[in-house]
């Protein structure tokens, strides 16, 4: 794949779950050869877009977006959930390039915890690899399509019919024209 640049955006907000997930990111993308890592702290989960953005707009390939939401008495779990999602959503349609999505949505602290290094492993790792995975997917298919639209212009066309013999009108013509 070549020197490829991931950034790396964490939300402050629930820190102890948000550092293990960036652990895990950061330590995922360390394993990979090649890849140049760029990291950033945001306050929340409603200002990771905006930081996912500045890092496609810097040059980077791909971002992996860290943050946990945890479920509280009022909807604004709901406005902050739907936020996220939507923004990351769009960014990686807009700009075309991939975001790991590593925003944990949660019904409470346990939960978040058992998904950042614990029961459930850590969905931060998790969206490193995502981030990975789909540069190197977005990278193949146009050039798989290149490939195939070049060799379809070498291979002659086959005609369905086969050859026939010239005419006797046909040959007469050939003569005809010495």
């Amino acid at each position: 794949m070549g020197n490829i640049k991931v950034g790396v955006v964490t939300a402050r907000f629930n820190n102890e779950i948000t550092e293990k997930l960036e652990e895990g990111a950061i330590s995922y993308l360390e394993s990979c050869e090649g890849v140049e890592i760029f990291a950033a702290l945001v306050p929340g989960a409603v200002e990771l877009p905006l930081a996912c953005q500045a890092f496609l707009e810097a040059g980077c390939d791909g971002v992996v977006c860290l943050g946990a939401v945890i479920r509280g008495e009022t909807s604004h779990y709901d406005y902050v959930c739907n936020s996220v999602t939507d923004g990351v959503t769009r960014l990686m349609l807009d700009y075309k390039k991939p975001i790991g999505f590593g925003v944990l949505t949660t019904e409470n602290e346990e939960q978040a915890l058992a998904r950042a290094g614990g029961a459930h492993g850590n969905k931060g790792a998790e969206a490193a690899q995502v981030v990975m995975e789909m540069i190197g997917l977005t990278q193949e298919i146009p050039a798989a399509l290149k490939t195939a639209v070049m060799m379809a212009k070498q291979k002659p066309a086959k005609s369905s019919k086969s050859p026939k013999a010239p005419t006797k009108t046909q040959k007469k013509k050939k003569k005809a024209r010495k």
